[in-house]
This record gives structure tokens, sequence and C-alpha cells, in this order.
């Protein structure tokens, strides 16, 4: 779909217009808040600042919402209408996608490759295929005796807000947005406070795209003051949110503090990839690896554990080294690179510390160090870590979003499940075995929303996305993240 091509990159981004004002019913709006003040982590150079806003500018915005959804101008219309608008946004994201790249790796590092190759082509699918389901979903005729009729319809729930994070800035918000869109909600969009220049422009695309005034805001601003805005909001029906365990709390909280409203959250993961004994070791350590570092670590999913048979620890440390040393960063801007920037000066030192601790707990060091790396001068880079550890090392506990493997030996397959379900979270595992009564049995046991068998982060738009335990309840992705933004409506006629 797109391919990155050529050098220019970083003269593109010089001239690149970005958009710094709220999008509240289809027009530019200054925020009354502390503007938000972004700095690239490519080479820390200070980005233009962005209206934030207050409370009384998310009310604004959620109105905008409320009255274009009870004017029927997107909730109105047909199922199919709805999908071909959300099919032509869908277009006009692909033309755009350059420019979406390029503001993407500048406000967060990505490198331009992936953005362009990977978030942006799943963007644009994403859309596609709500867009395509929209007349898809069927209402229910329940059998009821022959003197009544029962219909059980779903409708739109209302105005969603929905909170999304910086790792994947479009991807999340595309996962959250088209479902939404599509069964006729209103949405008051959140962006993350690194990632809101490509959220802007998203929104800006929608309304040339047809997609009437109101149905989709956009409020940038921080967590403690717009976020917990929305969350509180009475008129706010669904929050949709994907972010860390402590925030998504939060939000539990302003629902019973407020309206009692739906929240859909998503919290973080901490990934065991579980190599069995008959397992390809080399395949198995090396697809784990890759996906550790894959977006430099950035990823709810990250496989951050690796579990293989005590007997095979050490020459698993030596094969996952042996890719830490050929995924070092380099800069973002660069077609060939497949590792940028971490995300801010911030993360760079909550990964450092983790290292550090790490082997004060005594850790062994494979590969990597604590120390920042050096890609572009003033830019926030981390080379990839691998550390032997144990279960009971805070590294193996936490989500450290940010590329670090730990490396676990265990003794048997049931000591191998309780490291594996040893945590808080439970959003993805993997399972590396040829034996089938094997995969059937360990996949069942394993604690996780997710599980991928002899191979890592595959997937389409087909099945749903979302964990248990403290990763959360929430669903992305699939015909199944429609119904969180419906409510079921049962009408019982009297025939006679």
């Amino acid at each position: 779909m797109f391919t990155a091509t050529g050098n220019d990159w970083a003269q593109r981004a010089a001239v690149l217009r970005l958009r710094t004002r709220m999008f509240i019913d289809g027009e530019w709006v200054d925020g009354s808040a502390e503007p938000l003040s972004p700095i690239s982590p490519r080479d820390g150079r200070e980005l233009p600042s962005i209206s934030a806003a207050s409370a009384q500018d998310v009310d604004h915005a959620v109105r905008s919402a409320r009255r274009s959804f009870e004017s029927g101008v997107w909730s109105g219309l047909a199922p199919r209408e709805r999908g071909q608008l959300l099919i032509a946004f869908a277009q006009k994201i692909h033309d755009e996608a350059e420019e979406l790249a390029l503001t993407i790796s500048l406000e967060m590092g990505k490198p331009i490759r992936e953005a362009l190759q990977t978030e942006l082509r799943a963007v644009v699918n994403c859309f596609r295929w709500y867009g395509e389901a929209a007349d898809k979903a069927l209402d229910e005729v329940p059998v009821t005796a022959p003197g009544s009729l029962a219909l059980v319809t779903r409708e739109a729930a209302g105005v969603v807000a929905a909170v999304v994070p910086w790792n994947f800035p479009l991807t999340m918000t595309a996962w959250k947005l088209a479902p939404a869109l599509a069964v006729g909600n209103s949405v008051v969009l959140k962006p993350a406070e690194h990632t809101t220049f490509s959220a802007l422009r998203l929104a800006e695309l929608a309304h040339e795209a047809g997609i009437p005034a109101g149905v989709l805001n956009v409020t940038p601003g921080t967590g403690q003051i717009a976020g917990r805005a929305l969350g509180e909001h009475p008129d706010v029906d669904v929050v949709t949110f994907t972010g860390s365990p402590e925030v998504g709390r939060k939000f539990l909280g302003y629902s019973a503090a407020s309206n009692g409203k739906r929240v859909w959250p998503e919290l973080g993961g901490k990934t065991a990839s579980l190599v069995m004994p008959d397992a390809d070791l080399e395949r198995a350590v090396r697809a784990t690896a890759d996906g550790c570092f894959y977006n430099q670590g950035q990823m709810c999913t990250a496989s951050s554990r690796l579990l293989v048979p005590r007997a095979q620890r050490d020459r698993a440390l030596e094969i996952a080294a042996d890719v830490a040393r050929t995924s070092l960063p380099s800069d973002p801007f660069s077609i060939s690179t497949g590792m940028g920037a971490i995300v801010s000066e911030r993360q760079l030192q909550s990964i450092s510390g983790f290292v550090e601790r790490a082997q004060e707990q005594g850790g062994e060091l494979a590969a990597g160090t604590a120390e920042r790396f050096t890609a572009v001068d003033g830019g926030s880079y981390f080379a990839p870590v691998v550390l032997g550890v144990t279960p009971a090392h805070e590294i193996a506990q936490r989500e450290v979003f940010g590329p670090v493997l730990s490396v676990i030996g265990y003794d048997d397959v049931e000591d191998a499940l309780a490291i594996a379900n040893g945590t808080e979270f439970g959003l993805a595992a993997a399972l590396w075995s040829n034996d089938l009564t094997t995969v059937h049995t360990l996949s069942r046991r394993l604690r996780a929303g997710i599980v991928w068998v002899n191979c890592f982060e595959e997937g389409d738009m087909t099945v749903p996305f979302g964990g248990v335990k403290g990763s959360g309840f929430g669903r992305d992705k699939s015909l199944h993240a429609m119904e969180k933004f419906t409510d079921l409506k049962t009408t019982w006629i009297a025939l006679s």
C-alpha cells in the first residue's frame, strides 16, 4: 500500500504544517488551559505550542457532540451511508498518509518506515473495515407467543469519549473511532499529549471527507484536566481508554462519581513468551526479542518476558543478545531505520531506572546498558537490553514500556505456567510448541485475552484485542468492538 522512499524526510519535516488548535464543531478553536509544549524526541527540538482544553472547553466539545447526535445528522443516517463516509475518510487518510506518518515520526520518534508502512496501513484498513461492516450488524427477533412480537435492537449510546495513548497514536485512535462512528455515535477525542498533531490532522481529514461538524471533536490537553473532565462529564455516555492501570482506574472512579457511564479500559500488559522444550529455540527467541524491541519496546503487548527451560537459559540469552546488538536505534527519518527514539526524556529515564534496579537486584546483563544511546544529537534513544532475571525481580513484574527483555528459566510446565500467569496483567501471551496437545492444553491455561501460538503479534481486524485481570476488560477490533458503543433495546408489541 505504502512505500517509504527518499532521503528528504528531514527537509519535509522542516516545512511541515502542524495543526495547533482544538477542533470542535467543525472549527479550529483556541483552548483556555495552559498550552502544551511538545518536544520532538528525534533531536530534542521544541515543536509549536498546542492549545489545551480546560474543563469548560471539554464541556463545549461534549455539547457539540450531543447536538450533532440528537440532530440525527450522523446517528440518523442509514448505516450504509455512514459506512460510505467512513470509507471516504479512509481514502483521505490514504491520500495524506505520508504527511501523517511524518507527523507521527516527528512527535513520538517512530521510524518513518514503520509509521507509513505499518501504522498508516493499519489505520486505513481499520476505517475501511468498519465502513464495510456498518450495515452488516443485525438486530434480533426472538420467537415469542403468537399474540406478540419482540424486537431486540441496538442503538448508538450517544456521546463517546476516546482517550488514547501515544505509542500507536493513530492506530489506537482508529480502533476506537471507527466502531463508535460506524454505529452512529458522536465522539470527543483526547489524544496523548505527545501525539496531538497527528490527531488534529486526522479530525480535519474526517471533516473534509464529509463527516458532519460536531461528530468528531478533538480536545488536546493534560490527563489531569481534559481527561478528567471527560471522565466526570455527566453527558458522556461511554469512555474508551487505553493507557496505564493507574489512569484507567481513575476513569472508573470518575464514572462512579458522576453518571455511572460505561468505561472500557485497556490497561497494558507483561507478555510472557513461553517456549516449550520441543520448540525451535532459535526461532522462538528471535521472534520474542523482535517482539520486545519493536516500536522501541513501547507496546502494551511487547514480549518482555521470555520463559525457557532452565537448561536452555544460557543459550536463549546468547540468541537474544545477538538480536539486541543488531537492533540499535538510529535516525527515525532514515528509511533504513528499524528502531527510533523513545517518546520522551522522562520515559527514557524510567526505562534506564528499571535496568539499573534489575542489575542491583542481581540481574545478569547480557546486552545493552542502562545508559542513553546517541543516534541523533539531542534525541532520546535507548539501545535494547537483555537481562537474565528471576520471576521475583521488579523488571519481571512491572511494565517497562521500553526495549528490555527479561529471560527467565523454568523447571517444568507447572512452573512455567505459574511464572507466565504470575503478574497482575493478562493482556497477551505467546506459546511455542510443536505438540498439538500441549498447544491446546496450555493455551487454555494461560490467563490472557490473546494467545499467539508459534508466532507473535499476528491477527487482523476480524479478531478482538484486549485482556483480563489487571489489563482491563476493554476490547478493540472486530465486530465485538461495535457492541461497546451500543445499547440494547427491547420492544414488545402486543398483536392481540
